[in-house]
């Protein structure tokens, strides 16, 4: 029997790059500055074969794949006007991707679960709607077995050979996210002191590639535990760091400001 012989590395300029995003709700499609913002991102970004994202609104234990084709999308918001929930974006399934991601996942004690109904929620449709609008991109939703920084960082790490088979990572959340603080109709340049000064630092620890401060955020960071009253939306940037790891000393924030007095920092690994 011939061995199969494993495809060879990209070279590190035609790697994917690793994403995480802040998703906004809903309304982010009437939001002119985001959408351009995000249209243009992914202008710039080479095509991805097929993308994997990990979103703040989807957490099951062990880890879960979620639908590998396409059906109908999770509408898991409460309150908005009826138009949001008739929004459809039919990306194509990815199974190839689904199996790949099994075979770097799954091992013994470390089981991976399916969900083939689970559709994608609004922290993936909605940025990626305006990312690739054609929804002519293959998505694969993958989700957080916890939001234990460690753990998450681990299963970046896992994921990234992924990069190197043209499969764009995304981490879908918000850099700050405490919506008893939300300032409805607050310009990009509005916020709290305490959304400021989070941003602020997690920018400049980004920078410095400071992973060591950064999985400890609750407590180094000013006003921690208020911009993340829960950690869900700060939880998906460290597996984007683990998949991101190799090009940490290169990454650039790309969207910055605020919405709603929430910031919406985005950056890119590679």
């Amino acid at each position: 029997m011939t061995a199969t012989v494993p495809p060879a590395p990209r070279p590190a300029a035609d790697r994917m790059p690793v994403l995480y995003l802040s998703h906004g709700a809903p309304p982010l499609a009437d939001d002119a500055l985001w959408t351009a913002q995000l249209a243009d991102w992914s202008e710039r970004l080479p095509r991805p074969e097929a993308v994997l994202i990990v979103s703040a609104h989807w957490e099951s234990a062990p880890v879960t794949l979620g639908a590998t084709r396409t059906v109908p999308l999770v509408y898991d918001f409460h309150g908005f006007p009826e138009h949001y929930y008739r929004v459809a974006y039919p990306a194509p399934g990815a199974p190839a991707l689904a199996a790949k991601v099994r075979a770097l996942l799954a091992g013994p004690g470390t089981p991976v679960h399916e969900a083939p109904d689970r559709g994608l929620d609004h922290g993936a449709y909605v940025p990626l709607a305006e990312m690739y609008p054609g929804a002519d991109v293959p998505v694969l939703q993958l989700s957080m077995p916890s939001l234990d920084p460690g753990e998450l960082l681990r299963l970046g790490r896992r994921l990234a050979p992924l990069r190197d088979e043209g499969v764009l990572i995304v981490g879908s959340g918000f850099f700050t996210h405490n919506l008893r603080g939300l300032m409805w109709g607050a310009g990009p340049d509005e916020a709290p002191s305490w959304s400021k000064e989070f941003d602020a630092w997690g920018g400049e620890a980004l920078e410095r590639a400071d992973l060591d401060a950064l999985l400890d955020f609750e407590h180094r960071a000013p006003a921690g535990r208020i911009a993340h009253p829960r950690t869900d939306h700060f939880a998906p940037l460290f597996v984007s760091l683990g998949a991101g790891e190799a090009d940490l000393g290169s990454q650039r924030t790309v969207v910055d400001g605020f919405w709603g007095g929430l910031a919406k920092r985005s950056v890119q690994f590679g």
